[in-house]
């Protein structure tokens, strides 16, 4: 299963109590306070799992808590410090305050891990208190409570290319074309019902490019409609859209609709999103004969033209996957 969002509440160690004793050996009277401090709580931190894609891990438990300090004891020995409480998420996890909706960390690829909670102090033994008037001292201090903060945490995938379009436009196909996923691929709306990652490379000497397959959209998922809402939150992270449509559909509808239709859900979500890299990909070409005058209306009307490709003879693909090729080297310039 595959969880995007979690809500979590993270709790630090409490400090250990300092310890009150008194040094007692045969023949030493006076031996005076040796009372120990108490252990530091334990922390908590969050850390990047680079083998994780969901956070199905965190759905079933809600609240998360570092290990208390120990108490101090006797000959001025501390107590052990809790053990630090440690979170793994998968990279491109959004870490927010559910308060107020401040962000805290973004586990981008530049940060791996990041402390969230500092636990509580340990409280001092009654050996700190000595003093040349005070020389048999009952008092100690208690540790200092942890730390709670409740948390939001989103993940938005990775990747180089996100692959959008309406249900039953081809992506998924794609995917599984050009790559080692296996997505559910069937002749009907939604198919994909969770976002899929596939990793396509070149040659052995260049380096891979991650395409995410995105559940499809329709009008109106900026504002809730299907599944776009849920999942439009992923292509932000990618640094180009392949814009996959279908020449013909039972709706009636041409493609130059449907890609204007993607195109304002895009940036009514987000204006970054209309603003990325887009190549546009007309599939299925198998179920085209002949209509070349066609796709070059279509074209003129969008003052762009198509990568003409079909997942089920090959055609086109090794061109689409150059055409990707040379924007992501293009966009690092």
């Amino acid at each position: 299963m595959f969880v995007d969002e979690v809500k979590i509440r993270l709790e630090s160690g409490k400090g250990g109590p300092g310890c009150v004793s008194f040094f007692r050996e045969r023949f030493v009277t006076k031996g005076g306070p040796d009372g120990g401090d108490g252990g530091h709580g334990g922390n908590v931190w969050i850390e990047v799992d680079d083998h994780m894609n969901s956070l199905l891990h965190l759905r079933f438990q809600n609240c998360y808590a570092a290990e208390n300090g120990r108490h101090g004891e006797g000959r001025k020995k501390s107590g052990r410090k809790g053990e630090d409480l440690i979170i793994k998420v998968p990279r491109g996890t959004v870490v927010r305050d559910q308060s107020n909706g401040e962000l805290i960390v973004d586990f981008n690829m530049d940060v791996d891990k990041w402390l969230i909670l500092d636990g509580g102090k340990g409280g001092r033994g009654n050996v700190h208190f000595k003093s040349s008037t005070h020389q048999s001292p009952r008092e100690f201090e208690e540790g200092t409570e942890g730390e709670a903060l409740d948390l939001e945490l989103t993940l938005k995938l990775i990747a180089d290319v996100g692959l959008v379009g309406f249900p039953n436009a081809g992506k998924s196909s794609l995917l599984s074309k050009i790559s080692l996923a296996r997505p559910k691929v069937a002749d009907y709306p939604f198919t994909t019902m969770t976002p899929h990652l596939g990793t396509h490379q070149y040659d052995a000497l260049s380096s891979q490019v991650v395409f995410a397959d995105i559940p499809g959209l329709i009008e109106g998922a900026s504002e809730g409609k299907g599944l776009g809402i849920k999942f439009l939150k992923h292509i932000e992270r990618t640094k180009m859209i392949l814009h996959l449509v279908e020449p013909f559909h039972d709706d009636g509808e041409s493609p130059v609709e449907k890609i204007k239709a993607i195109r304002r859900e895009l940036h009514n979500y987000s204006e970054i999103l209309s603003q990325k890299k887009e190549l546009l990909v007309l599939s299925k070409m198998d179920l085209m004969f002949e209509q070349e005058d066609l796709i070059a209306a279509w074209e003129q009307e969008l003052g762009a033209k198509f990568i003409k490709i079909s997942t089920a003879t090959g055609e086109g693909i090794d061109h689409l996957l150059q055409s990707v090729r040379n924007c992501l080297e293009d966009l690092k310039y």
